[in-house]
């Protein structure tokens, strides 16, 4: 697979957290539920991660801030087919799960469209979370090379039929 890479643009960031935490105000479903903690949306997604997972905060940061760079650039990026390794895709998942977040998400950095989920039951093993790790690098994301090399050939089960679904 051949990609003419371009600088991205509209975004003025590139942290993860900023990103997210930038979603607050354009959620406008459930919102007791999502800010009645008095959490960031980052200190939120964590939390729920750190709720549902055996892993230390660390590591809940590294793989939701990846989950983040992943999501952004499947948005930024339509047209390229990206694909996330069992671990970022806990993080992924996470984002998804909330789905007033992933609502705000959408409307802040997808046009409003909705970005759909729907994984095949099977694996992919061809590379792509690797080529993804790439991808989102020359993007300019700082990316954790270690969680994207742990899952490196054994990709999500991602839909290939962008950019409906990641």
């Amino acid at each position: 697979m051949t990609v003419t890479l371009e600088q991205p643009t509209g975004t003025l960031t590139r942290d993860p957290k900023e990103l997210l935490n930038a979603v607050a105000p354009h959620i406008t479903e459930l919102t007791v539920n999502v800010f009645d903690s008095g959490m960031s949306l980052w200190d939120r997604e964590v939390a729920l991660l750190l709720r549902d997972h055996s892993m230390v905060r660390d590591m809940a940061e590294r793989i939701l801030g990846n989950a983040v760079m992943y999501v952004m650039g499947s948005m930024e990026n339509p047209d390229v087919h990206l694909g996330v390794g069992k671990l970022v895709d806990i993080g992924v998942h996470q984002l998804i799960l909330d789905t007033p977040v992933w609502w705000g998400m959408c409307r802040l950095y997808n046009g409003g469209r909705f970005k759909h989920h729907a994984p095949f039951i099977e694996r992919r093993r061809d590379g792509l979370c690797l080529r993804t790790g790439d991808f989102l690098r020359s993007q300019g994301w700082a990316i954790d090379e270690e969680l994207w090399a742990i899952d490196g050939t054994d990709c999500s089960p991602c839909d290939d039929k962008v950019p409906d679904s990641h």
